[in-house]
C-alpha cells in the first residue's frame, strides 16, 4: 500500500508530461473523453446517438438531402456545360511573338556588321527557325536592310522593315 500513488503526494510527477511539439498527440489523461467516462452518452446525447456516417460519406446526397448546401456553397457543380472538343489540340492557337527590336538579336553581331559593310546584299533572318510566328512592330530597326521570314507580320511591323530597306517574306 505505501508504494502506491494515491498514498505519496507527488504522484503526478510519475504521469507523463504532454509534450509541446503541435505533431505529437495529445495526451490521454487530458483529454475530454476522460472526464465523460461513466456517462452514458459520452456527451452526444440520447436522442440523436451519435452513428458512424448519418449523412452518408463524402459528397453523399449531393442532389438530394444535402442539395440545400450544395445549391447554396457550391453552384454549378452538377451537370455539364458546352460542347464536347474529342481531339483538343491545345496548342493549335499559340503564336509565338517576336518585336522587330529583337529581331537581330537572332543573328551574330558578326553578320550584322558584316552586311553593313557589303550592302549589296541583305542578311536572311528566318523567325520560323529560331521558334517564332509572328513578328510585331515594337521598338527600331536599325537603318539596314534585312529579308525576314516569317509565317505573320503585323501591319506596323511590315511598315518598320520596309522603311529599313528590308523584305517581308510570308512562308508556311
Amino acid at each position: 500500500f505505501g508504494s502506491s500513488h494515491f498514498g505519496s503526494s507527488l504522484w503526478y510527477r510519475s504521469l507523463p508530461q504532454p509534450s509541446t511539439s503541435s505533431t505529437a498527440a495529445m495526451t490521454a489523461r487530458l483529454k475530454k473523453s476522460r472526464h465523460l467516462r461513466g456517462q452514458v452518452s459520452n456527451g452526444r446525447g440520447r436522442i440523436g446517438k451519435h452513428r458512424k456516417h448519418p449523412g452518408g460519406c463524402g459528397n453523399a446526397g449531393g442532389q438530394h438531402h444535402h442539395r440545400i448546401n450544395f445549391d447554396k456553397y457550391h453552384p454549378g457543380y452538377f451537370g455539364k456545360v458546352g460542347m464536347r472538343n474529342f481531339h483538343l489540340i491545345k496548342h493549335s492557337k499559340v503564336i509565338p511573338t517576336i518585336n522587330v527590336d529583337k529581331l537581330w538579336s537572332l543573328v551574330s553581331e558578326q553578320t550584322r556588321t558584316y552586311y553593313k559593310e557589303h550592302t549589296d546584299k541583305a542578311p536572311v533572318i528566318d523567325v520560323v527557325k529560331a521558334g517564332f510566328m509572328k513578328v510585331t512592330g515594337k521598338g527600331q530597326l536599325p537603318e539596314q536592310p534585312v529579308i525576314v521570314k516569317a509565317r505573320y507580320f503585323t501591319k506596323e511591323a511590315e511598315v518598320k522593315i520596309k522603311e529599313a530597306g528590308g523584305v517581308c517574306v510570308l512562308c508556311a
